[in-house]
């Protein structure tokens, strides 16, 4: 019997995860506020606001959730909406149906470690998140992982791919991030993400079983010196304008994926270097010789 898979908050990521689930014969239901965003994508669309009791009830019973919302912007008063309120709320309205789902996926964030200084960190290490956004984020996990309903947190580092290209208009600009002291950044390409996902609801169809965390990043915690430094020499570009914080937050830490792999994921791009060569190419950037 085909599975069903619920994906709340379903935009790029969620779109692309949902194409993978239903390339795998899942039947996929994809739930936003623009629920027309999703046409022609194979996912069923559905009008939701997770803030909306109502429109929480109606949601059809699933045998995977996947929650992905976002915050519609950056404030404390977003993100508990998003986040703590509305994870509680999916998590209390699914558990008490008759036919509860297998298991309930939250798309958390690393913003949760307040890792500064170059540590290592896994889904062990220690989060104590100085700022509303990573505080809200893990509130939400802990509700997550405190409920009856199986869950699994999934901790995404920074996502880049197709569109997501601040970086590499920084680059183009003739700016780069300073050598020392070196700044670690941590990311994540976006058909990883949903790669990540839809493996680890395929572990779960499998009955395979599942830790409560895992850590989703690439196997390359670069300083972000020498992503910068190698874009621009595909780029062929000069970079003499040093920018000392080129991240909204600044962090500097190492995320150490060894879980993930461990249960048998494969990165599509295992490092910056295929990501962004990839986007590079697609995005139209590189110069006139090397598109051929």
């Amino acid at each position: 019997m085909k599975k069903t898979t619920l994906i709340l908050g379903c935009g790029d990521i969620g779109t692309q995860l949902g194409k993978q689930l239903i390339a795998a014969g899942h039947r996929v239901i994809g739930a936003r506020r623009n629920a027309g965003a999703l046409e022609g994508t194979g996912i069923e669309p559905v009008a939701l606001d997770v803030t909306d009791d109502a429109a929480l009830a109606a949601l059809p019973d699933a045998d995977f959730v996947v929650y992905a919302v976002t915050a519609d912007r950056f404030e404390e008063s977003a993100y508990a909406a998003a986040y703590p309120e509305g994870l509680k709320a999916v998590v209390a309205q699914f558990a008490q149906r008759e036919t509860p789902p297998k298991r309930l996926f939250f798309v958390s964030s690393t913003s949760v470690y307040a890792q500064q200084g170059g540590e290592e960190v896994d889904e062990t290490s220690p989060t104590e998140p100085n700022g509303f956004s990573g505080t809200l984020m893990r509130e939400a996990e802990q509700a997550l992982l405190d409920h009856t309903l199986p869950g699994t947190v999934v901790r995404l580092s920074g996502i880049y791919g197709p569109g997501r290209d601040r970086l590499i208009r920084q680059v183009k600009e003739g700016r780069i991030a300073a050598a020392n002291p070196p700044m670690y950044s941590n990311r994540i390409h976006r058909d990883d993400c949903a790669g990540v996902l839809a493996h680890l609801i395929g572990m779960a169809e499998r009955d395979e079983p599942l830790e409560s965390i895992y850590l989703a990043s690439d196997g390359d915690s670069a300083p972000l010196h020498e992503v910068m430094a190698w874009i621009a020499k595909q780029l062929k570009v000069e970079t003499p304008e040093v920018i000392q914080s080129p991240l909204r937050r600044r962090s500097s830490k190492r995320c150490n994926n060894a879980r993930l792999r461990a249960s048998g994921y494969t990165f599509h791009y295992p490092s910056f270097r295929e990501g962004y060569a990839d986007i590079l190419k697609q995005g139209g950037f590189l110069p006139a010789k090397e598109k051929a």
